[in-house]
């Protein structure tokens, strides 16, 4: 591999990392939930989401969601339920308080669910694999060995989100300081939730999505 697609992969691995999207979503709802600490846990867990896709594309499993439209919609279908019920619990939860006249915050969010949120969306997101098996080809050799290769150029890849969901949390953390009255707590729990629930509507309808 040259070094001109070495950093050219990185660039686009950047660039499609700080692009605002489910993980940055889920990244906010943990902060204002559950403080720093639960954020970098469940962007811990994204990463770990990540790394298992980026295994499976480099050992070849992922082809099998390109190959198999059954295989796609079932991740696929599994991905957009999950998001469906977080975003809907957290609203039904929302509304419910707000009726019994109770001051209502951000659900309180452990590390440990924090993880499992984190890790879980992002290994029911087949885009990700798709992702990894339609890029790195075009960025890995043409002759010789080029597992290791993958190996690397998927390492970048979730260094460079390991990093930015860092910056991601810390940049929460300052702005969750000023969303501390219950009103605005709630009001931002509903945004965000409803934003989780778009999003597995998304992911539901997005019938062309395989790439």
């Amino acid at each position: 591999m040259s070094t001109t697609a070495l950093l050219a992969f990185t660039v686009a691995a950047l660039l499609l990392t700080i692009t605002p999207g489910l993980d940055t979503m889920m990244l906010l709802r943990m902060v204002l939930g559950g403080g720093r600490k639960a954020g970098l846990v469940g962007g811990f867990g994204t990463t770990l989401g990540c790394v298992v896709w980026g295994a499976a594309s480099i050992a070849g499993l992922t082809a099998l969601l390109v190959a198999s439209r059954v295989a796609y919609d079932v991740v696929r279908y599994a991905g957009a339920a999950y998001l469906l019920w977080l975003g809907g619990s957290a609203l039904w939860k929302s509304w419910r308080g707000a009726r019994a006249e109770q001051p209502v915050a951000a659900p309180r969010i452990t590390p440990a669910q924090a993880l499992r949120v984190g890790f879980t969306t992002n290994l029911l997101n087949p885009k990700i694999g798709v992702f990894y098996l339609s890029l790195l080809p075009q960025f890995l050799p043409t002759s010789g060995d080029s597992t290791v290769w993958a190996a690397l150029l998927v390492g970048i890849h979730v260094g460079i989100g390991q990093v930015w969901q860092i910056v991601v949390v810390w940049l929460a953390g300052r702005a969750a300081v000023a969303l501390t009255t219950p009103r605005v707590k709630r009001w931002t729990e509903r945004l965000t939730a409803s934003v989780l629930v778009g999003f597995g509507l998304k992911v539901a309808f997005d019938s062309g999505a395989r790439g």
